[in-house]
């Protein structure tokens, strides 16, 4: 498992379109996207005294934070990820789920473990039976990513963040959300050994500073 370095800034919408063009000028967008975006649909697991959340708002240096997500309104692939984070390093695992598997997550079961599921679906069972780990918030929003292969750096601009708390709609198509408050927009740096130059001086925006903004502490505003 490869750490990687990251950065993340609280920015508006006009620095969308003002860091869009700056990017877009040197980076390349990600093969991944249509017409330059994609849409990212999560649902976060949590505990019942909501450790994921104390974590992050309390800043601790070492925490992880499951969730379920899939792209583009497309529900036949779903992953499974586990993120983690070691002070600005962070780290991502993920497993692609079956349907079976996917509606009982949504529903919070946990079922008796089979030995061929994947590990980290296991995983999540057994932090399910053990932490009460139960799926919690939704968190959708739109991106644009832009990569550049030198120091594999990958820039996101995120923004029409969304929440909904009712997790079973979460597949449907007329999946409830709305709008957090104060409609902020992220600007999102992760790269591997080393930042190149050029890309630190496109994404310094006045203005702006590195802040530890989650989009799921701040989509938990509703419950």
């Amino acid at each position: 498992m490869n750490f990687r370095h990251e950065w993340k800034h609280e920015i508006s919408l006009g620095d969308v379109q003002y860091l869009r063009s700056r990017l877009s000028a040197v980076m390349c967008i990600d093969s991944y996207a249509q017409n330059g975006r994609y849409t990212v649909n999560s649902l976060y697991f949590d505990t019942p005294d909501n450790r994921a959340l104390r974590e992050k708002v309390n800043g601790v240096s070492r925490r992880e934070k499951f969730r379920l997500r899939y792209y583009n309104s497309d529900t036949s692939t779903v992953l499974l990820e586990k993120k983690l984070k070691t002070g600005s390093l962070c780290a991502k695992l993920q497993t692609e789920l079956t349907l079976e598997d996917t509606l009982a997550l949504v529903q919070g079961k946990y079922k008796v473990f089979e030995r061929n599921s994947p590990p980290l679906l296991l995983e999540l069972y057994q932090k399910m039976a053990v932490q009460g780990l139960r799926p919690r918030t939704i968190v959708q929003y739109t991106r644009e990513p832009f990569v550049y292969a030198p120091g594999n750096v990958r820039v996101t601009l995120d923004y029409h963040i969304r929440t909904g708390t009712i997790s079973s709609e979460f597949l449907g198509p007329d999946c409830c959300t709305i709008p957090i408050p104060n409609n902020p927009a992220v600007l999102e740096v992760k790269w591997d050994s080393f930042l190149p130059s050029v890309i630190r001086d496109l994404v310094q925006n006045p203005g702006t500073r590195t802040a530890a903004f989650s989009k799921y502490a701040a989509c938990r505003i509703y419950g």
